[in-house]
């Protein structure tokens, strides 16, 4: 049973290990490795603190999964929210990330969020269903090389409006 909660600080260096393996799959997150387990603590104590919407799942009382939607930075994006998110391997395919997902975006739409954006590879067909299905839209390809384990890097930019503006 994996249940999907807000994040609390009592959650963060179970998420700093997942944050860490998913990116070391070097397939799914623009970074190889987890930021220092400070810098983690302090984004999601800031991420709580203004009310930033982050969901973990839990299994067993450790994090599996998370989603969570950023504001852009600068003034001028401060409605438009940065969505991001990640699942370790075992746990995929289950419909955690949708349950994740539907969490974050009605958080986000609560929150005052005008707009969701994303980045995927291309590659990541799984992710991109997800999206698609979720209602977001493919708004830019920024190509990039092939990565060394020949899957495309291709960076695809996918929106949601969360105001009904399109």
């Amino acid at each position: 049973m994996v249940e999907i909660v807000p994040i609390t600080a009592a959650h963060i260096e179970s998420f700093h290990r997942t944050l860490d393996f998913v990116a070391r799959e070097r397939r799914y997150l623009s970074f190889v490795q987890a930021p220092p387990l400070e810098s983690t603590r302090a984004f999601i104590l800031n991420n709580i603190e203004q009310g930033y919407p982050q969901f973990v799942a839990l299994s067993a009382g450790e994090v599996v999964g998370w989603c969570d939607v950023t504001p852009k930075s600068g003034p001028i994006d401060a409605r438009i929210g940065v969505l991001g998110m990640g699942l370790m391997p075992q746990f995929r395919q289950q419909g955690i990330g949708t349950r994740m997902m539907v969490a974050a975006l009605e958080a986000a739409r609560r929150t005052g969020f005008s707009r969701v954006e994303l980045t995927v590879y291309r590659g990541n067909a799984d992710a991109i269903r997800l999206y698609q299905k979720a209602g977001f839209l493919l708004k830019a390809v920024q190509p990039r090389e092939a990565g060394n384990d020949g899957s495309d890097k291709t960076l695809l930019v996918m929106a949601l409006a969360l105001d009904g503006a399109r």
